[in-house]
């Protein structure tokens, strides 16, 4: 089993900046790929961004290209959310998730990720 925690969300001004963190353990941890989903109230949960474990490939959702950078700790099996220019859109619940299949099609596909975190509240207000 796959145990992810997120921490870092909270409540932060239009054009503010906030780092998330997902910290993974449980079995030898080794996926293709992690992942950052987000879900506002009363909308699907969405892609943000994702990152392959070996290599460190990034797939970016076009909401987030420019503003976030995700980024890996092999050592540390954690994954990080670095969110700047923060929008009011932005808010939602941020989750992390693990992908142990394989190709780059599935980066973006919730159904390819099989652990998931308790995800992390992010409010920005304007």
């Amino acid at each position: 089993q796959v145990q992810l925690v997120e921490s870092g969300g909270g409540l932060v001004q239009a054009g503010g900046s906030l780092r998330l963190s997902c910290a993974a353990s449980g079995r030898t941890f080794r996926p293709y790929a992690m992942g950052w989903f987000r879900q506002a109230p009363g909308k699907e949960r969405e892609i943000v961004a994702a990152i392959t474990w070996i290599g460190g490939t990034t797939y970016y959702a076009d909401s987030a290209k420019g503003r976030f950078t995700i980024s890996r700790d092999n050592a540390k099996n954690t994954v990080y959310l670095q969110m700047n220019s923060l929008k009011p859109e932005d808010t939602a619940v941020y989750s992390c998730a693990a992908n142990f299949r394989a190709g780059m099609s599935t980066l973006p596909t919730s159904n390819a990720y099989d652990y998931w975190g308790q995800g992390t509240q992010v409010t920005v207000s304007s």
